[in-house]
């Protein structure tokens, strides 16, 4: 793809998400996640009622009587966009591919972050850490957000949430507001989400196609493995065979809503023929409650 079809698809993009991110998302994400994180503002005397888990213990030896530390809503937050470029993102049987969906809910997410005046970092995953771009302010830095999620090919065709998750817990020290978007092709990282969620504001966005979940009746037809490169026959006539596909599936789904939901953290769930605008504001909503 050359600069300027590339330029051509960001300018779409940017088009169609600043427009969501304007109209509907932006004081929905402003109410659900403003006041979450607290700073160290002053200290001043005790007073009746004030917690005492507050008492500056250093401060008051100092002075010889009680003083507490304030602390006051972040104005500032940071949100960091972790994206699977996996290769089972590159499927899609009804009105894009998977990529493409993810692509426009991250760009929706940066824009209306950049709206409140918050900091958008970016950290692109398939079973290693393929690209990150630290967070910063501003319409540019999301522009460039949305460039590497458009045309950005990775090393690996595999996936690791868990080490998505790691990373995550390592490189930002400070607590953050952060959104995991995959089709969730992957189990075993309930550890390190719990470890992530306990720091950080966490939420999953799970991108999938209807095939993933049940496949049709087409005989014996080849197929290959998104992530591994293997080819091979598949007799999808066999109701054994599409049973089998269709409770692995189901596993792999009922695997990250449950735990995402005991690790602390958010889950939606939308598929590339749904409208995930109606899913981010229910989620946003019912979150700002």
């Amino acid at each position: 793809m050359d600069t300027k079809e590339i330029l051509k698809k960001v300018r779409k993009i940017e088009i169609k998400t600043k427009r969501l991110s304007n109209d509907i998302f932006g004081g929905e994400y402003h109410s659900s996640f403003k006041g979450r994180g607290m700073t160290f503002s002053e200290v001043r005397q005790y007073q009746f009622g004030d917690d005492v888990r507050t008492i500056d213990w250093n401060v008051t030896a100092r002075y010889n009587e009680p003083y507490v530390k304030v602390f006051e809503e972040e104005r500032e937050l940071t949100m960091m966009l972790l994206v699977d470029v996996s290769g089972s993102e590159l499927f899609g049987t009804s009105t894009q591919f998977k990529k493409n969906t993810i692509t426009e809910i991250a760009a929706t997410l940066a824009f209306s972050a950049t709206q409140n005046n918050d900091k958008v970092g970016l950290a692109l995953f398939s079973d290693e850490i393929e690209l990150f771009i630290p967070p910063k302010k501003g319409k540019s830095h999301v522009l460039r957000i949305i460039r590497e999620l458009i045309e950005f090919k990775p090393k690996s065709k595999k996936t690791n949430i868990s080490e998505a998750l790691r990373f995550l817990s390592s490189v930002l020290k400070k607590r953050a507001i952060a959104f995991v978007l995959s089709d969730f092709m992957d189990d075993d990282y309930e550890k390190t989400l719990k470890i992530a969620a306990n720091k950080h504001d966490v939420t999953g966005i799970r991108v999938y196609d209807k095939h993933d979940e049940e496949i049709p009746n087409l005989g014996m037809v080849p197929m290959q493995d998104a992530e591994t490169g293997t080819i091979q026959l598949v007799n999808t006539a066999s109701k054994t065979v599409r049973r089998n596909y269709k409770a692995n599936a189901l596993r792999l789904a009922d695997y990250y809503e449950n735990t995402f939901k005991r690790g602390g953290a958010g889950a939606i769930n939308t598929r590339v023929d749904e409208s995930y605008v109606k899913k981010l504001l229910g989620y946003f909503k019912h979150k700002g409650r």
